[in-house]
């Protein structure tokens, strides 16, 4: 009887891993790594630095704010020290449209087709 291999869903990622799904340098990670303290991604016994899901998170936040937003670093520090349930709301909102707007370019796509 076949059996489905289970959907195994990764659960921990290298900085590279990190890098590549934000479009930048690891040293831009290992910076912000630095700046933000409540960014604190676990260690292994090599020193390699491994994200979990509510790392990465945190650091689309960052991206979000510093690259997308025009934020400075403290301005962004700022942000989330002083707003950052108001700050995750908005960028969930942000998300969100742009994730409309990429299933309407889509829809616009196969009209045109």
């Amino acid at each position: 009887m076949p059996y489905k291999a289970p959907k195994i869903e990764k659960v921990i990622f290298s900085i590279g891993e990190v890098a590549d799904l934000l479009m930048v340098n690891p040293s831009q990670i290992r910076y912000w790594e630095k700046q933000f303290k409540i960014l604190n991604p676990s260690k292994n016994k090599k020193g390699n630095r491994l994200f979990n899901k509510e790392d990465i998170e945190l650091l689309k936040l960052i991206h979000f704010l510093v690259k997308e937003r025009g934020l400075t670093i403290k301005g962004a520090k700022l942000k989330l020290k002083e707003n950052k349930e108001e700050t995750l709301h908005n960028f969930e909102i942000v998300k969100r449209l742009q994730s409309v707007k990429q299933q309407l370019q889509e829809i616009s796509d196969k009209l045109e087709d």
